[in-house]
């Protein structure tokens, strides 16, 4: 079966106006992260996706032809940890770890982790284990992934992807600069 035309761009799901995808793509956490990348549809047909940079893709936006016909995202069920209990203080501590998380009105759920687990049980959350799609909340600033910060005075987050055998490692640093006074300039 031949390839699609390439994908050269993403429709978010509110902006789709009623447009229908003709195929679909069922990609996990970390696979829905991606600029350029060949993916095989449902029906089996292939598809380079090739954006102008690295985009978080979610579940239910649709990647858009060459030709403008469409390609649903689906997020495909993963291993991830449902919990239960005092969610504020639950949400402070995932959130202070920089982990992803989705956020329900009755649970939060992350990737599966021992080590979280472990920590969430300590602080008496209720902690089950599932299969299910994950979509967790976005960057602050709308669709994406929080990966780094800048407050505006002079440092630039350096973010690092490490392969893992549990998936990858993102290892954060910070370069910071020193931003100097400007010599004064004699008016003439």
């Amino acid at each position: 079966m031949a390839d699609y035309p390439d994908a050269m761009g993403l429709v978010r799901a509110a902006a789709l106006s009623g447009r229908v995808a003709m195929d679909r793509v069922v990609l996990g956490y970390e696979e829905r992260f991606l600029r350029r990348k060949r993916l095989v549809t449902e029906a089996g047909r292939g598809v380079l996706v090739n954006l102008s940079e690295t985009t978080s893709a979610e579940h239910g936006d649709c990647f858009e032809l060459m030709d403008g016909r469409l390609i649903a995202i689906e997020a495909a069920a993963e291993p991830v940890l449902e919990i239960r209990g005092d969610l504020p203080r639950l949400a402070w501590h995932i959130g202070n770890r920089h982990t992803p998380c989705e956020i329900g009105p009755d649970r939060l759920v992350i990737r599966d982790d021992h080590v979280l687990k472990a920590m969430l049980l300590q602080l008496g959350a209720q902690v089950t284990h599932a299969m299910a799609p994950f979509r967790p909340e976005g960057g602050a600033y709308g669709h994406g992934r929080t990966m780094g910060h800048d407050h505006g005075h002079g440092h630039v987050p350096h973010v690092f992807a490490l392969g893992h055998a549990h998936g990858p490692l993102h290892v954060q640093t910070h370069a910071f600069r020193r931003v100097e006074d400007e010599p004064e300039v004699a008016e003439e």
